[in-house]
């Protein structure tokens, strides 16, 4: 079975607590509901251009970081990121329920959680969740965009470093992310704040590179133009799975799914990318004009489609 998200929809924005530090802390921010496009699939993780004259604006202003910052390289690519990044399909919380055991009841550390894409379903499962995430600016974006859901808590803190009370939680889990993390201390750091028997979750949406001609042309640009895409490539992403897991056994499970847009939602979707050249970068100008080019090659409709394999791993973790 394949998700499609459609580049058209809207999401209407409107915490109890968690031990951080050993101090219970929380907030208040009602929920709204991702309207569903005109084919009547959901999309929950994409806002449209309207609500750029609210809340997005006030995302606008950002500092450019060095593309080898691994905290930092995000900081000016949030506005896009909220509106251009994929969700993750359904099954993958579906798989965490059936198989361990998740329900509403659980509290979960959501490890590098950005804007909150992965967050949101947890909070729509009804979980209490603590959102750790180091780049202030894309912090600051997922408290915006999560504000009406009294279950989440968001704090400053690193996979590393998450300054959570030990045993505190049923679940750690890091979506698009884990690969960033220094894997030795990242590990130690889950193993003292999950509950005895608690579960570690790593997920990543893999975008497809050879499965179509856009898609291959795509690919070819990126490997033109990115300034450090050869090195954090996805096959990159979910080489050393094992060693978060180790010596424990894991489990693995790959959905399909696929983004599809129009020209701007194509740009908007590179220019997420943190290896993608800035406005300022001499190469940004006929980055742009190759991808206008190529969108034209293979649209129908005036549409194209990114296709994704999304991977899912998850295991109980123990000291070694």
């Amino acid at each position: 079975m394949t998700t499609l998200i459609r580049w058209k929809t809207f999401i209407l924005l409107d915490w109890d607590g968690i031990a951080i530090n050993g101090e219970v802390v929380g907030a208040s921010c009602s929920e709204g509901r991702a309207a569903r496009g005109s084919a009547g699939r959901d999309n929950a993780s994409i806002l449209p251009l309207e609500w750029l004259s609210g809340k997005m604006k006030e995302l606008a202003a950002f500092t450019s970081m060095p593309a080898t910052n691994a905290t930092g390289r995000f900081s000016d690519r949030v506005q896009n990121y909220v509106l251009y990044r994929p969700g993750y399909p359904a099954e993958v919380l579906h798989t965490l329920q059936t198989v361990c055991g998740l329900v509403s009841g659980h509290i979960v550390a959501d490890v590098a959680s950005g804007t909150g894409i992965w967050t949101r379903m947890l909070l729509e499962n009804g979980n209490l969740v603590v959102g750790i995430e180091p780049n202030a600016e894309m912090r600051e974006a997922g408290e915006r965009l999560l504000a009406g859901f009294p279950k989440f808590t968001s704090i400053a803190g690193a996979a590393e470093a998450t300054t959570l009370d030990a045993q505190s939680v049923d679940f750690v889990m890091a979506a698009q992310a884990a690969h960033w993390f220094n894997r030795e201390q990242a590990r130690q750091e889950f193993v003292r704040i999950l509950k005895p028997g608690g579960w570690l979750v790593l997920l990543w949406n893999e975008r497809l590179t050879d499965s179509t001609p856009f898609l291959r042309d795509y690919e070819q640009l990126l490997l033109t133009y990115g300034t450090d895409y050869q090195d954090i490539r996805h096959e990159h992403t979910t080489d050393a799975v094992n060693e978060f897991f180790d010596p424990q056994p894991y489990q693995e499970r790959e959905f399909e799914m696929r983004q599809e847009f129009d020209y701007s939602g194509i740009e908007g979707r590179l220019l997420s990318s943190s290896y993608a050249p800035g406005p300022e970068h001499p190469r940004y100008a006929a980055m742009l004009k190759e991808l206008r080019t190529i969108f034209e090659a293979h649209a129908v409709d005036g549409r194209a489609s990114f296709e994704y394999k999304t991977r899912l791993y998850f295991g109980r973790l123990k000291h070694k």
